[in-house]
């Protein structure tokens, strides 16, 4: 398809759907990171981890992930979202392959953690924008949960499809296995059998400047108006990036804590490796669906009614965990999996909400910088409560503590929903509708 693109009238040639698909790709291959609670199951007892062992990598990996979204954010802005993203299959595609080949706690931590999780980041980083770029401010919402959701429903075939490799392959050939899908499908790094595919990375681009998507029909809505395009430095003066950054924080934080321990959660009440298993799935049936119905729900209801309905259901989800002891109907597999697929619904909302709520506060031109700088609460609020959930575990041997300061941090973050305004100022305006 030609790249010139003619921004006249209806002869805009409009690449969004393929952008935005591709997107969805990546973020399919990128959300291995999920299913950590089932890689970590298959660590051998003879390398010595406890559990609070166990959530290092993933810990350090979420950290890097969101740090690592800045610098990415702003070269998919300034040089290509298609270079980013080849830049981060080949970093989660080796971080996969050193893993394979340690047994370390050092050594994983450097691969799966910083080489893996920082490839995640630039892969990450580069889907999303050029996709919402393409769209109308009507479908922000929509678009961007719909590339996001990837990322979340990648445990549908991730989970059970690195179990079967492990049963089949081994542990650390499991790792060396997907460590060449990723280069293969992300990068186009590739057999001589496979001449023809370059990569998802390589169908990635961003609209030309002045490029403005094409309108079926004129529509009053209310926006938040932004007229100068605030960059990284004014946004952080802002009150409104720290109170997002908060409720990100604490919103993401939250469903990271349980990803990261699913299947131990349900196992230790069912007793069983292949319901165990289910959860993850339903948790990840749920992280993706949730992702594009919160965005859809957001571009008709606002974004501030969607994040606090989501915030809420959260906290009370996760408080139903500390209910469910033996005995308890709470503690069987269907509403265990049921839980955790509604848990992984209400923290998939996050990662379609935020980057709308930050689009339509900051504005465009710098997004994927914005992104960036507000997605490092994603990583700090998984890194921190992550790494509670598990050293509490190690002390009590339940996860209780970690539930209640969740549940309140949950709890904090919905109150200060209605406490935050747009920067600027409200306009009602035509915006295009396709």
């Amino acid at each position: 398809m030609n790249e010139e693109l003619n921004l006249t009238g209806a002869d805009q040639v409009n690449h969004g759907w393929s952008v935005t698909f591709a997107g969805l790709g990546i973020n399919l291959a990128l959300g291995i990171l999920y299913t950590w609670s089932v890689i970590a199951g298959g660590i051998p007892d003879a390398w010595g981890w406890d559990q609070a062992d166990k959530s290092w990598p993933y810990s350090v990996a979420c950290l890097v992930f969101c740090l690592i979204m800045v610098p990415a954010g702003r070269m998919q802005d300034k040089l290509s979202p298609k270079l980013v993203a080849a830049i981060g299959g080949v970093l989660v595609g080796l971080g996969f392959i050193v893993a394979s080949f340690t047994t370390s706690l050092f050594g994983f931590i450097l691969a799966f953690g910083v080489l893996a999780g920082a490839g995640i980041g630039f892969g990450y980083a580069s889907a999303t924008p050029p996709s919402v770029k393409w769209f109308p401010p009507a479908k922000t919402g929509m678009i961007a949960g719909l590339v996001v959701s990837g990322f979340g429903l990648a445990s549908i075939y991730a989970a059970p499809l690195a179990k079967w490799l492990m049963v089949e392959f081994g542990f650390q050939n499991m790792l060396l296995i997907l460590g060449i899908a990723f280069l293969v499908i992300i990068t186009g790094v590739k057999p001589l059998a496979m001449l023809f595919w370059n990569g998802l990375s390589s169908i990635l681009k961003a609209p030309p400047e002045g490029y403005v998507p094409q309108a079926v029909e004129k529509k009053k809505v209310e926006i938040v108006h932004d007229n100068e395009n605030l960059g990284p430095i004014e946004m952080l003066k802002t009150v409104q990036f720290w109170m997002i950054w908060f409720m990100y924080a604490c919103g993401a934080g939250a469903g990271l804590m349980i990803i990261s321990v699913a299947k131990k959660i349900v196992k230790a009440q069912v007793d069983s490796e292949t319901l165990a298993i289910a959860a993850v799935v339903g948790l990840a049936i749920g992280n993706g669906g949730g992702r594009i119905i919160a965005g859809m729900l957001s571009d008709k209801l606002g974004r501030k009614l969607t994040l606090f309905m989501f915030l809420v259901c959260q906290a009370v989800l996760i408080m139903l965990l500390t209910l469910a002891k033996e005995g308890s109907v709470l503690a069987t597999a269907p509403a265990l999996i049921t839980i955790t697929a509604l848990i992984g619904a209400n923290y998939g909302s996050n990662l379609a909400l935020f980057p709308s709520i930050t689009k339509d506060f900051f504005g465009l031109k710098n997004f994927g910088t914005n992104y960036g700088l507000v997605f490092t609460a994603w990583g700090i609020g998984g890194f921190m409560l992550a790494k509670l959930a598990g050293a509490m575990y190690v002390k009590t041997q339940s996860f209780n503590f970690a539930y209640y300061t969740a549940s309140g941090l949950l709890v904090a973050a919905a109150i200060m929903v209605w406490f935050l305004r747009p920067p600027k100022h409200h306009a009602v305006e035509e915006t295009p509708e396709v």
